[in-house]
């Protein structure tokens, strides 16, 4: 049995993916159902639901609502929005210097040749020098706004 852990650990990361992504999609519908219950409440008194309330149910979340322009642009509003998500809060930098950081441990690893799989880590090593390259030439050839 000990065996067997020490063989698959890293089934671990996929699994604990999965499961937060289950817990997610839980909250989400949790959440998404109570606001429905809520616009039912407002239904049975005969009274019109709030416009925030609507927007909510519309499928806009706290991310979104950072993007909302009064310039009525919704091209524009989808784009930042877009980018966001591609590139988080400070935009590719991270994913330059993330895969940069691995690259290069991944490469230590190699070098010394840690648990006798230095030929698996140079392998490693290329594909997180590969994403950080890919990472940096979009972050620098990405217009910003």
């Amino acid at each position: 049995m000990e065996d067997l852990f020490r063989s698959y650990w890293w089934l671990l990361f996929p699994l604990a993916w999965f499961v937060a992504g289950s817990v997610d999609q839980i909250l989400r519908y949790q959440r998404h159902r109570d606001t429905l219950n809520l616009i039912k409440t407002y239904a049975d008194k005969g009274q019109e639901p709030p416009a925030e309330l609507m927007k909510r149910l519309g499928g806009r979340d706290a991310v979104a609502d950072d993007f909302d322009d009064d310039d009525g642009d919704d091209r524009a509003s989808r784009r930042r929005r877009r980018r966001y998500y591609r590139y988080g809060r400070n935009g590719g930098w991270y994913s330059v210097v993330l895969f940069g950081v691995m690259a290069v441990g991944f490469g230590y690893a190699s070098f010394q040749d840690i648990y006798g799989a230095g030929e698996a880590f140079v392998i490693v090593t290329f594909v997180m020098t590969a994403l950080c390259l890919a990472s940096l030439v979009t972050t620098l050839t990405t217009r910003r706004d």
